[in-house]
């Protein structure tokens, strides 16, 4: 059955071949592209990663190729206010946050997706690596991408009941080789891009100078400590170092140390030997369940505390509708309070939240 369409284009291969694929399937498609901020780059232009000229560009002309309407969102004030400030205020208080998975609760699939549908559109739909279906009780769930090297779910997983109704990811069945053959098949000059990497509103992809600059009230120097309080050396600002971190110290010690905690409070970092890292327990705040609401008992599961990570076994325990407990059967190395523990039941992402740490 056709629907009509809006695809979220980036200039890429992912979402072109995404559009190519619905428009052959009889969908009514529209291209649409947003215009994010972004601080000048080198070069003095002002141009967001996700969306240069190059990029919009290319995310015109496949358009055109593809026979659908084309058009630019101007999206820079409010992916300043949602994105960005969010981005800064993590790091003033020294958490590592996560703009992608911000970027996806505020601006994909709440901003655009309100303004696809205001089109008259059915669904949104993005390049990204994922999957949905619908159960027989008409329950919308969110399932990892054929392709788990580029599966996405992980910062998806912000996505309720309502986003998902309205929304495809048509390359989340074929893995990434494919996606590029069948981008040479209809003959899109993106097949060759690379993917985009980075932060996209840096104008040079360096988040520490970033922040030295645009956030000047930002400690610089502090004490480097062990646990126990022992001084071993001085920090050049918290915002130049992240949970797990082991090069860039700046400090001699006779075992490799790496950044264990930061503790803004104290405009300390703590630093500590491999072997004395690791937790095993953690809580996760604001957390979204897709199903829009937690199951009634503990469970076992899998759980990845950062993008790209294995999921890794764990006990689940419900804290009220928008908070969980979780204990690892072995302790994590780099758990980093601010990014996302998301859960996994076999291929289908239950949901994630913000860690914190626990004692």
């Amino acid at each position: 059955m056709s629907a009509r369409v809006v695809v979220a284009m980036s200039g890429g291969v992912d979402s072109s071949v995404a559009a190519a694929l619905l428009k052959q399937q009889g969908h009514d498609v529209i291209g649409m592209m947003m215009r994010l901020w972004a601080e000048p780059s080198t070069d003095g232009q002002v141009h967001n990663r996700c969306c240069t000229p190059g990029q919009m560009a290319d995310a015109q002309r496949i358009a055109n190729m593809l026979d659908i309407p084309f058009y630019v969102l101007d999206t820079r004030e409010v992916f300043r206010r949602k994105i960005v400030d969010f981005f800064v205020q993590g790091h003033r208080r020294g958490v590592t946050p996560n703009p992608c998975l911000e970027c996806n609760r505020h601006i994909r699939f709440d901003w655009l997706q309100r303004h696809a549908l205001a089109l008259d559109a059915d669904y949104l739909a993005t390049g990204h690596h994922a999957r949905i279906c619908c159960d027989q009780d008409g329950n919308y769930r969110l399932l990892r991408a054929v392709d788990l090297q580029k599966d996405q779910s992980y910062v998806l997983s912000v996505m309720g009941q309502q986003q998902l109704a309205h929304a495809k990811f048509p390359v989340g069945n074929y893995h990434k080789s494919r996606i590029r053959e069948m981008a040479r098949e209809f003959g899109l000059p993106t097949a060759a891009k690379q993917d985009s990497q980075d932060l996209c509103f840096l104008g040079d992809g360096d988040y520490r100078r970033f922040l030295r600059e645009n956030v000047p009230d930002l400690p610089v120097a502090g004490p480097i400590m062990r646990r126990d309080g022992t001084h071993l050396g001085q920090h050049s600002g918290l915002a130049n170092y992240t949970i797990g971190q082991r090069r860039g110290l700046g400090i001699n010690t006779t075992a490799p140390m790496y950044v264990g905690d930061i503790q803004p409070a104290k405009n300390a970092l703590i630093v500590a030997e491999r072997k004395e890292q690791g937790t095993q327990r953690l809580e996760a705040g604001r957390f979204n369940w897709v199903a829009g609401s937690p199951p009634d008992n503990d469970f076992l599961a899998a759980v990845s505390v950062r993008y790209g990570a294995v999921p890794q076994p764990a006990t689940i325990t419900p804290l009220g509708p928008s908070a969980v407990g979780i204990e690892f059967e072995q302790s994590q190395v780099g758990v980093a309070p601010g990014q996302a523990a998301v859960i996994f039941a076999e291929h289908e992402c239950l949901g994630g939240g913000v860690i914190r740490l626990t004692e």
